[in-house]
């Protein structure tokens, strides 16, 4: 076989992204069979159970990656709109009628399967934005709150309700989506004023009614993290473990990563895998350091590096703000929701339950995940075809 007629080689857009995307999902594979065994033992199923799982869910996340990758720009242009619109519907239904998953409304199940409506609406929220920024040029702040300010602000207030960590995450991608756009700054000073205001009021319903839960949860993780836990001896075994049980995830992943050094356990070889909660998900990059050591860490925190370097490359080719701000606030997006998973794994951050994209467990996380790393690729192919055509008819002439 010639290097023409190899897959990578066929698959037109960035190649080092294409590559990028292989090696997570590959690791993704490795990971989270590794880390699965001890769900395996509460589920009573064999840990190749959830491997061919796993692989069944990347197999879903690249085909979902390959349809975004064929579809035209034109159309994200008209499903920004409707995605807007569609996750808000989402979001509103799961608040009524969403299932409970650690101890967090998040999941609604739709014709018997279970999404994260959250996960939709953080890539609706960019695509919305990157064509109105297209559309609008916001002279007056009216135009930027009623277009901007009152959609975003509403999905957030939403995914609130089911993950404050998820809000300002939404919140601080939109937020250098606007600066990278060149939005006036006193439009920025008064959205952060009326930011301010809002969770001024959220505080005050939460203590007042109890309207938003997550809020409780928010405080009591980041009152504990850095903070060694100090249990009064006269306290009863229930509530000693229960002050135990607030640093629990934290302090096992931190053993995971002091407990080895640049070469780790090796692979399967985890050790806290066992004790962890969720390593699979929320800490599976703690898993990938135990067994892969220093070095595996830091490949996997330089593929989203690589990343986003070729995203800003390719930002800066695209021809129209839609493109540009489409592949900016989804590169942000994508590398900030792996840092902040990596950031919490190694003691920097306190718990927030963000999965590590295209690595964690699957589920729609994965899947819509990958649909993103395909509007990407869908812009970078566009891009390439262009120049193309624009080659042929310099040769031509």
């Amino acid at each position: 076989m010639t290097n023409d007629d190899s897959i990578i080689y066929r698959l037109k857009g960035d190649k080092v992204i294409w590559i990028i995307v292989f090696f997570l999902a590959m690791i993704s594979v490795a990971a989270v069979y590794s880390s699965s065994s001890s769900l395996a033992f509460k589920e009573n199923r064999s840990t190749m159970d959830f491997l061919l799982k796993q692989m069944r869910f990347v197999v879903f996340g690249l085909t979902a990656l390959y349809v975004c990758y064929k579809i035209p720009l034109g159309w994200y242009r008209m499903l920004s709109y409707i995605g807007i619109v569609v996750s808000i519907i989402l979001l509103v239904v799961t608040l009524f009628f969403g299932s409970k998953y650690n101890e967090a409304d998040r999941w609604i199940r739709i014709f018997g399967v279970s999404i994260q409506p959250a996960e939709i609406a953080k890539i609706a929220v960019v695509l919305y934005l990157s064509k109105i920024m297209e559309t609008i040029s916001f002279d007056s702040f009216k135009e930027f709150l009623i277009w901007v300010v009152a959609p975003v602000g509403v999905v957030v207030l939403l995914i609130m309700y089911g993950s404050i960590s998820a809000a300002i995450l939404v919140t601080a991608v939109s937020f250098l989506m606007f600066v990278i756009a060149g939005i006036k700054w006193m439009h920025l000073v008064k959205t952060a004023g009326i930011g301010l205001g809002i969770i001024t009021l959220v505080l005050l319903l939460n203590f007042a009614f109890g309207l938003f839960p997550r809020v409780d949860t928010a405080f009591s993780r980041i009152k504990s993290f850095g903070t060694e836990q100090k249990i009064d001896e006269t306290l009863s075994p229930l509530e000693k473990q229960r002050i135990l049980d607030k640093t629990f995830q934290a302090d096992m992943a931190k053993i995971a990563i002091a407990s080895v050094g640049v070469l780790g356990k090796g692979p399967g070889n985890s050790t806290q895998r066992n004790l962890l909660p969720h390593p699979y998900s929320d800490f599976i990059y703690a898993i990938i350091i135990e067994e892969w050591g220093l070095i595996g860490g830091l490949f996997v925190l330089m593929l989203y590096v690589f990343f986003f370097t070729r995203c800003v490359m390719l930002a800066k080719a695209c021809k129209t703000t839609f493109s540009a701000m489409m592949v900016t606030g989804l590169a942000i997006l994508i590398t900030s929701q792996a840092l902040l998973h990596i950031c919490v794994n190694v003691g920097l951050l306190p718990v927030t339950g963000h999965t590590l994209p295209l690595i964690s467990l699957g589920g729609t996380s994965l899947i819509i995940m990958s649909g993103a790393f395909g509007v990407i690729l869908s812009v970078s192919r566009t891009i390439e075809k262009v120049k193309e055509s624009e080659d042929v008819i310099v040769t031509e002439l």
